[in-house]
């Protein structure tokens, strides 16, 4: 008989409960999640509930959760300032980790971490899960193959799409860079480690400049008022947070997603729970009278140790949201658009050939492979 790993969860927002505690209770033949901890016992009282979890496993102190071992893996989904401490607490209890990325800005914090895991003995699978989502699997398939040659350079582009910035990097949780961690790390992480995993080499010289250029306060109409609610403006302006209820009135009222489950706890959701979030909390705010410090767009370029060149560019100012990445080799180039679901490679002289893909939500690949990528035996 197979072994089924017990599975506890610190931070239990929008990563933690809707998508880590989600997908692990889809594979009860694999794990079972047995504990939380979030510093809100309003997430607590949401979740436990959903998912049967005891409710003495169910803790609001930190300290009190880190006082015992309570399952065979950890998943550290906190904030991004708290993966390191988290991570060390979980390893020096013995536990194996899934790591909500990025794990730090900061290499002490890292040199720290490799130097408890290297003392503990705990495997750490960090979720860069982008790499184990079918349309990036294809794209390191066809240049492992070398369809266009040696590859020379690489160009990505991040669109992080307007409504996106707004919601995580102006009015949300990872609109400070000393409260979590700089745009660079708390978005492009996936892409830096899509780069450098493409390349097949050590990133050897790096260079970069962004800046913070348009939500601030300067931009501010003159009649417009810091709560959208209030505002002349919140019948035309695309960034109005009154658009959370019609976005969700066309997405189709889904009573548990992202983003509102982000703005709200309710459950289930409610255009009237939308509203009393937007009336009194974070998310109502304008644009442009927030406490962000965040880039708003920023370019970044690279150069690897076997001669390949790579650049990625950050972008707010998008419409549509997902990567863009075109490969330039020796023979041809490869387009993947992460928006459009397609690859397309060009050979030199020859005709272009498209490739249609059905990607998956990109978060359920920490979970389909977890327990090969960790390391864990689930035959036995």
């Amino acid at each position: 008989m197979h072994k089924v790993y017990s599975v506890a969860i610190i931070g239990v927002g929008s990563r933690g409960g809707d998508t880590y505690l989600s997908e692990f209770s889809k594979r009860p033949d694999k794990f079972k999640v047995v504990a939380l901890c979030d510093i809100l016992q309003a997430k607590i009282d949401k979740y436990a509930p959903m998912y049967n979890i005891d409710k003495q496993q169910c803790f609001t102190s930190v300290e009190k959760f880190f006082e015992e071992k309570r399952a065979d893996i950890l998943c550290v989904s906190t904030p991004d300032k708290f993966h390191i401490q988290h991570a060390i607490a979980g390893l020096r209890l013995g536990y194996d980790l899934l790591l909500e990325k990025p794990i730090s800005d900061k290499k002490e914090e890292l040199d720290e971490l490799m130097r408890v895991q290297n003392e503990c003995g705990g495997k750490v699978c960090v979720c860069h899960v982008l790499r184990y989502a079918p349309g990036f699997v294809k794209v390191a398939s066809l240049l492992d193959a070398k369809v266009i040659g040696d590859l020379i350079h690489i160009e990505s582009v991040e669109q992080v799409e307007f409504f996106h910035q707004a919601h995580s990097y102006v009015r949300g949780n990872w609109r400070s860079r000393e409260e979590t961690t700089p745009m660079i790390m708390a978005k492009c992480c996936h892409d830096l480690d899509l780069m450098q995993y493409y390349a097949g080499s050590q990133c050897v010289s790096v260079s970069s400049m962004g800046a913070l250029t348009y939500f601030k306060k300067e931009n501010m109409p003159a009649d417009a008022t810091p709560r959208c609610i209030d505002c002349p403006h919140k019948d035309d302006c695309a960034y109005s947070a009154t658009t959370y209820v019609k976005r969700w009135h066309a997405w189709g009222e889904q009573e548990n997603a992202w983003p509102w489950n982000v703005i709200t706890l309710a459950l289930p959701m409610t255009e009237e729970a939308i509203m009393a979030a937007i009336e009194n909390g974070p998310y109502g705010r304008c644009v442009f009278d927030c406490d962000n410090d965040v880039v708003d767009h920023q370019q970044t370029l690279m150069q690897f140790a076997n001669g390949v060149t790579a650049t990625l560019t950050m972008t707010a100012f998008t419409a549509v949201g997902g990567r863009e990445m075109r490969f330039h080799g020796t023979r041809g180039d490869l387009i993947f658009s992460g928006s459009a679901n397609t690859i397309t490679v060009r050979i030199f002289g020859g005709d272009p050939t498209l490739t249609s893909l059905t990607v998956e939500s990109r978060f359920i690949f920490a979970m389909l492979d977890l327990s090969k990528r960790m390391g864990l035996n689930c035959e036995k």
